[in-house]
């Protein structure tokens, strides 16, 4: 059974950090590239970050560079997505998502497999 499960989401102040993680089982790791996708209440989802099967490149959006940082170790079979700076916009439901090849997109359609969620408020 496919099975990504996101953890460390939480409530945190404006400016404070968090890093999430993904647990990956039942499927190979190591050969899909991974992706963060949020999805704020009351919008669509939305493309935030990206990272190809070795590790090697990344990829932000315009909206999170500079302050988010997305890893994996592919010996644990885990995603990662430090977030630094956070603003009250960055307030969302943050889902990582696997296929073979780099993408962008916004929409479960277009990945291979899709995880459940962590949820993430910045507020004071």
């Amino acid at each position: 059974e496919v099975q990504l499960v996101e953890s460390g989401g939480g409530l945190v102040q404006p400016g404070g950090s968090l890093r999430l993680s993904c647990a990956a089982s039942g499927f190979r790791f190591g050969t899909q590239d991974m992706s963060w996708v949020r999805q704020a209440p009351g919008k669509g989802p939305e493309w935030v970050s990206s990272i190809n099967s070795n590790g090697r490149d990344t990829f932000y959006s315009n909206f999170v560079k500079g302050r988010f940082t997305i890893s994996r170790d592919n010996a644990k079979n885990t995603l990662y997505l430090r977030m630094n700076n956070l603003k009250p916009e960055d307030t969302a439901v943050y889902y990582c998502a696997a296929r073979p090849g780099y993408t962008t997109s916004n929409y479960p359609r277009d990945y291979a497999y899709w995880g459940q969620g962590t949820q993430v408020t910045v507020s004071s």
